[in-house]
């Protein structure tokens, strides 16, 4: 098939963003397509977690990222109009990643980087421009576009949202449900204890509301439960005036508003032939946790750098571990998304005991440990995602250490010269020892050899000396070889 471009990918949402980036800056021709004819312009999605920034060190952005956002300082628990618990945010991931914080980062602003490094590689985003049909052939995909033009590509890339036109076409189920409840998000200024730039979390009754804090003093993103009377669109006046009391919050400006069904749903399949699903188009939860922008990034990221392999002469088969890879993280995260849902809003005596009483309890005592804000902290950042099932590992599956292959790398804090992070700006397969001697490795790849002083800090890590890690792309480990 003559190819117009390599991979066209539909929706330009923060998915969609980072897979064309990643290819772009692989050298991959990639074309990019939206049906809404301008940019969100609006928060949306705000945290970004460390694993992003991690991803977004490797394409060069990360320090931009972070100079543009702000990192949280704390998260409060509110229960009957008072603070039960509180955890520091500002290094609650000190010595397990670069980036140690919770940065808040909206989500109209990131887009608007994202799409600026884009056109800087001479990649626009076509808008409006709506994808009406594909074919899947063998050897390519010839999508028919609405302005009456045909595309031909090596893969299609569905990044469009939970709608997606691309899983519908694909005829790929999407099993799950829908909650009972609405949420709202609000763009708001006020004033209050609660708008004190710490994010805050009201788990009094079932109307559950979440606040963080946007720039300026004041500025934050609601984030809760509405209820829709009659079927009618829910409006800033439907919210709970309760919620808002119990936070002491006193609401002056709605600059923005918007109500949608909550649905808790994952794709039969990520892939079809040569098209692949990402982002809102494979998975859909509950917004509590922060974690749907930044999972849609870790897929954008996963087959990105597989793509990008296999279009420059590495074997097809690679693209077979994108499906179990991230569909295993999805399945996992819709489930406890949905069991932490369940638990801030159902209704009843023992639903509200657990809230009111247990959950502080529960909180005070993870947050009040260093071990138990290193657990939140790798679970929340995402940084314990593993692929230990992975198709992938060529190397030992015992690993070595506390490390096994399909885990992340862990991150070694720079003693003399770079950390151990540095080399992965290569977004290349490369060799880590860590100490003096380096085993044998036997793997067809001719890769770089990186070479770490052995420290406390490696072991302390999880890593073991003399030994040879190999690592993907996207850092994470793929044999350890002792």
């Amino acid at each position: 098939m003559e190819r117009d471009t390599e991979v066209l990918i539909v929706g330009a949402g923060p998915t969609g963003l980072v897979l064309a980036l990643w290819l772009a800056k692989a050298g991959v021709r990639v074309r990019v397509i939206d049906r809404v004819a301008e940019p969100g312009t609006t928060s949306r999605a705000v945290g970004v977690a460390a694993r992003t920034l991690e991803y977004y060190r490797q394409l060069g952005i990360a320090d931009e990222v972070v100079a543009a956002g702000w990192a949280a300082p704390a998260v409060d628990l509110w229960v009957g109009g008072k603070r039960l618990a509180r955890a520091e945010l500002g290094t609650i991931g000190a010595g397990l990643s670069p980036f140690p914080f919770e940065l808040m980062y909206p989500q109209d602003e990131h887009e608007r980087l994202l799409i600026r490094h884009l056109a800087e590689l001479g990649v626009p985003i076509e808008r409006p421009r709506s994808l009406v049909g594909f074919a899947n052939e063998p050897d390519g995909v010839r999508a028919q576009l609405d302005d009456g033009t045909t595309c031909t590509a090596a893969y299609l890339a569905g990044c469009d949202g939970a709608h997606s036109a691309v899983r519908h076409a694909l005829g790929i189920g999407f099993p799950g449900g829908t909650y009972e409840h609405d949420f709202f998000v609000a763009d708001i200024a006020g004033d209050g204890p609660a708008l004190d730039g710490e994010v805050h979390i009201s788990l009094d009754s079932s109307d559950f509301l979440a606040v963080f804090p946007l720039a300026g003093p004041g500025h934050a993103r609601l984030i809760g439960t509405v209820r829709r009377l009659h079927g009618v669109e829910p409006r800033w006046e439907d919210v709970s005036p309760d919620a808002l009391a119990r936070l002491r919050m006193d609401v002056s400006d709605v600059r923005w508003f918007s109500s949608y069904h909550v649905h808790h749903r994952v794709a039969s399949s990520f892939r079809a032939g040569r098209v692949f699903l990402l982002g809102d188009a494979a998975h859909i939860h509950s917004p509590v946790g922060a974690q749907g922008m930044n999972t849609g990034i870790g897929d954008a990221v996963n087959l990105g750098w597989k793509l990008a392999a296999v279009l420059r002469g590495e074997p097809e088969s690679l693209l077979d571990s994108y499906e179990p890879e991230r569909r295993a993280f999805a399945n996992e995260l819709v489930a406890t998304t949905d069991r932490a849902f369940q638990l801030a809003n159902r209704d009843g005596v023992i639903a509200r005991l657990v809230r009111r009483r247990l959950a502080p309890l529960a909180v005070r005592a993870i947050l009040g440990t260093a071990v138990g804000r290193r657990f939140m902290f790798r679970r929340l950042s995402q940084l314990a995602v593993t692929y230990r099932d992975s198709v992938t590992e060529p190397g030992t599956g015992d690993g070595a250490g506390r490390l096994r292959a399909g885990d992340r790398l862990p991150w070694v804090p720079a003693t003399d010269g770079d950390d151990n992070f540095a080399p992965l700006a290569s977004r290349r397969w490369q060799i880590h020892v860590y100490g003096e001697n380096l085993p044998e490795v036997h793997s067809s790849a001719q890769v770089r050899v990186h070479r770490f002083a052995w420290s406390e800090a490696a072991g302390a890590a999880g890593l073991a000396r003399d030994v040879a890690y190999l690592v993907r792309p996207d850092g994470y480990v793929a044999g350890v070889y002792a």
